[in-house]
């Protein structure tokens, strides 16, 4: 996925691209003018058919505009055209001045939008609400946020369940288990940022005017 938006940038930052402003406006609109929900919904259940199947949790996060910005911006600023006309006059084909070139130099940028990417389908809980019904597919952070909403019902409801139900009630460890949906929802994304920190830095400064 990061692969193929890191090729779409590529080719949108490359001067001799005669299509790059069409589609640059193309992928800006977006982030500007959304479908809306009900639009999505009948997108990804009426005409792609994905309700119920890991991909409906796994397409409407690959491919994010403001990623492939991102990227576009890195390979303007920080991919020289000398290097690329050089390669082509070494004789390097497309293909292999992309991935044995433009790859290796762009891995602080790679990096960044993998850092997102892990971010964003680690805290996703809001697709499996709209499309999953089978219980197989749904991922843990809804099934956390399903037990958070639980327990809240509860504490809020308890006078309807009678004497034993307030005493049960009363007696949830409610903060107990919101420290335990912070520490699982957190403890993988330590873990993941030592990884991506070297290109982080690096990644946070696309862009920015140097000296």
């Amino acid at each position: 996925m990061a692969y193929a938006t890191e090729s779409y940038a590529y080719a949108l930052s490359r001067k001799t691209y005669a299509f790059r402003s069409f589609f640059t406006k193309v992928i800006t609109v977006p982030m500007l003018f959304s479908g809306g929900m009900i639009a999505n919904y009948l997108v990804m259940t009426k005409v792609l058919m994905l309700k119920n199947t890991i991909w409906a949790l796994i397409l409407p996060l690959c491919m994010n505009s403001f990623n492939v910005i991102v990227l576009r911006t890195f390979f303007k600023t920080s991919i020289p055209d000398s290097v690329v006309e050089s390669a082509k006059i070494d004789g390097a084909s497309e293909w292999k001045l992309f991935f044995r070139i433009v790859i290796p130099m762009a891995m602080p940028g790679l990096a960044t939008i993998g850092l997102f990417l892990t971010l964003g389908y680690w805290n996703d809980w809001f697709n499996a609400l709209m499309y999953i019904d089978n219980k197989d597919w749904i991922p843990l952070q809804f099934l956390l946020m399903q037990i958070q909403n639980s327990i809240d019902w509860l504490a809020s409801n308890k006078s309807m369940m009678g004497v034993d139900g307030i005493q049960a009630a009363a007696n949830l460890p409610k903060e107990t288990i919101k420290m335990a949906i912070v520490v699982i929802s957190t403890l993988p994304i330590i873990f993941a940022y030592p990884f991506f920190q070297r290109y982080f830095v690096n990644g946070l400064t696309i862009g920015a005017v140097k000296e």
